[in-house]
């Protein structure tokens, strides 16, 4: 029972379980079978991923207006919630920013809201 989050150009490992790209965007170089499943509609919107672009003052309200985005996608974390109960799950992401990315903010909304 584990939800984690992993850059996407890292290797997969056996503890990885179920491995879902939460990136709008296909990152380059990755071939198809490395995730399980790609939500690119629980990614931010163009607009808020472009707004925010990795800057440390706007990670705040960032997280904010993503939840607000997320709002019409509850199914969707619950499912991820809920498998994340079963088994490992990692939400896998392509940005260089390792601490303020949206697969962060991701996790952290689903232990807050959905577990």
């Amino acid at each position: 029972m584990m939800l984690k989050i992993k850059r996407i150009y890292e290797p997969p490992a056996k503890d990885d379980g179920w491995r879902v790209l939460v990136d709008r965007l296909w990152p380059r170089g990755i071939k198809k079978d490395a995730v399980d499943e790609w939500l690119r509609e629980i990614a931010p919107s163009n607009e808020l991923r472009k707004w925010y672009s990795h800057q440390a003052t706007k990670w705040e309200e960032f997280k904010r207006r993503y939840r607000e985005e997320l709002k019409t996608k509850e199914a969707t974390l619950k499912k991820l919630a809920e498998m994340s109960r079963k088994g490992s799950l990692t939400l896998l992401y392509a940005s260089k920013e390792r601490e303020l990315n949206n697969a962060v903010a991701l996790k952290e909304i689903i232990e807050k809201e959905f577990r």
